[in-house]
């Protein structure tokens, strides 16, 4: 007999907070759409750590690695704050590629274009965080339009720095 204490549950929470109920839903979806986003983009960027090869090896499997544990965090900084709203965090892989503006990869790119991809890829993540931060400002959800705003920049700078390597 499972013991229905230890079961995951997907439920949405009744939180009291300022925010209310329906401008939480709102937020939460979109969180989750960004989570998805996020999640394909940390996946890409570990699949390219794990198989660049060539004179750039050092390089990109280092600063792949430095970008793909930031992305972790990322994931869990966003699902939390999607519980926190009082929603479900969203599950499954094949929700998260349908949901993803960051199209998946499985083919092997040169790394020049694995450097671009993912530069794209973090910028597209970026604008996509933009728009959330509006909603989010609009409904005066501060915690998420701080949390997302910190991560524009946390993209936008992993893309410099993929851009600034891919440069020849």
């Amino acid at each position: 007999m499972t013991n229905s204490a230890l079961m995951t549950r997907n439920e949405t929470l009744n939180i009291e907070s300022e925010l209310k109920p329906e401008n939480r839903t709102e937020i939460a979806e979109k969180l989750g759409k960004v989570l998805a986003s996020t999640y394909v983009l940390y996946h890409k960027t570990q699949g390219f750590h794990w198989n660049v090869t060539g004179p750039m090896f050092i390089s990109v499997h280092e600063l792949t690695e430095t970008q793909y544990k930031d992305l972790a965090a990322a994931i869990d900084d966003i699902a939390e704050r999607v519980r926190t709203l009082g929603a479900p965090a969203p599950m499954g892989l094949a929700g998260y590629v349908g949901d993803s503006q960051v199209l998946d990869q499985s083919e092997f790119p040169t790394v020049g274009q694995m450097l671009e991809t993912l530069a794209r890829d973090h910028l597209t993540v970026a604008d996509e965080m933009r728009g959330i931060v509006e909603a989010a400002e609009q409904v005066k959800d501060v915690y998420t339009a701080d949390l997302l705003t910190a991560r524009i920049g946390a993209h936008e700078e992993a893309a410099w720095m993929l851009k600034a390597l891919a440069a020849s």
